[in-house]
């Protein structure tokens, strides 16, 4: 008598939903199955879920990564909803977090989404954020982009960082390590003060913000971490800078490697674990600002303006050599900003 045949089930990476829900990015030539089970393996942690945030979310999730952190301790608003697509009218008054958290669970039950409804401080950063491997900065507030980049100096993860305000905006990764072994430069290397007193600690409340320009940041942003979850880097480090008057839209400067005068992640770094130590309060209303690492534009009154560290950021459009030692000229769009740098 014959012996019944054994039927043998094997664990399968995607249930039969995932693979119909993702099929249209895993057929793509040097995706497939393996990329998609990078994804879902990933854990990444949003922190702002507005006008970036959302954005970055909705297509985080909409692409199948796995475990979706969010932290956002600010309520929802009619004065967002041009801009935070997440979020709804009858949801005005819910905690972002949370709002985000139904939006995002009505596209992909697939996913698991934590909501956050907390803020995050010196105290309670690396705490909070230790179990991700990527952090996204979607804020607006000068004393989180620092504190953020810190937390993910000291947990070794890669940063991705977003600002927009009116009608440009720009994004890059900061820290962690690329493929080849050398480290990126931090959130501190490259803008190693806050501009005091000036645009550069405005926000979309105060300044507005076109709602496209902050969803091709947010976007610019969700490819950067998606690119890192299956490490299909740039060949070299890019600040993206968008504008949307300009032609083309959106520019990249190269960035240099980390400073070795670095606070945060250079040899003779100061900042430690214990971020509670570090003034943030004071450093964010005063600034460092060391004239021999950073140069100003923004000369126009009224006008938005930033720092720049000169020394670990490269012009990769546009410079003129006009004498020694070398300069080159660093402009906005209507030339109304631009100042020639040392």
């Amino acid at each position: 008598m014959s012996m019944p045949r054994r039927t043998v089930v094997q664990d399968l990476p995607l249930d039969p939903e995932e693979y119909q829900r993702y099929g249209r990015q895993m057929i793509m030539p040097g995706f497939g199955l393996p990329s998609q089970v990078a994804l879902k393996n990933a854990k990444v942690a949003v922190v702002g879920a507005g006008g970036l945030g959302c954005p970055v979310l909705q297509y985080l999730a909409g692409s199948g990564v796995g475990t979706i952190g969010i932290f956002d301790h600010d309520t929802v608003s009619l004065s967002n909803l041009h801009r935070q697509i997440l979020h709804t009218t009858d949801r005005a008054g819910m905690n972002k977090s949370e709002s985000a958290c139904l939006a995002l669970r009505a596209l992909n039950t697939k996913i698991n989404l934590i909501p956050n409804p907390v803020p995050i401080t010196p105290s309670t950063a690396l705490d909070l954020l230790r179990p991700y491997t990527i952090l996204l900065d979607c804020t607006d507030r000068p004393l989180t982009r620092y504190l953020l980049s810190d937390a993910a100096i000291r947990l070794d993860i890669p940063l991705v960082s977003g600002a927009a305000i009116s009608s440009a905006g720009q994004w890059a990764v900061y820290g962690g390590m690329r493929k080849n072994g050398a480290k990126r430069a931090c959130y501190r290397c490259i803008w190693p003060s806050v501009l005091a007193g000036s645009g550069g600690n405005g926000r979309c409340e105060e300044l507005g913000v076109w709602p496209v320009v902050t969803g091709m940041i947010g976007v610019g942003m969700a490819g950067e971490a998606i690119k890192l979850i299956l490490a299909k880097e740039d060949p070299e480090p890019l600040l993206h800078l968008h504008h949307l008057g300009s032609n083309p839209l959106i520019r990249s400067i190269r960035m240099k490697g980390p400073s070795p005068k670095c606070i945060a992640c250079g040899p003779d770094a100061t900042i430690t674990d214990d971020l509670e130590a570090f003034g943030y309060d004071a450093f964010c209303s005063g600034g460092d600002t060391s004239p021999e690492t950073t140069d100003e534009t923004g000369l126009v009154d009224g006008h938005a303006g930033m720092r720049l560290s000169v020394k670990v950021c490269a012009v990769g459009t546009r410079v003129c050599d006009c004498s020694m030692p070398p300069r080159s000229w660093i402009s906005c769009c209507n030339r109304r900003r631009t100042k020639l740098s040392l």
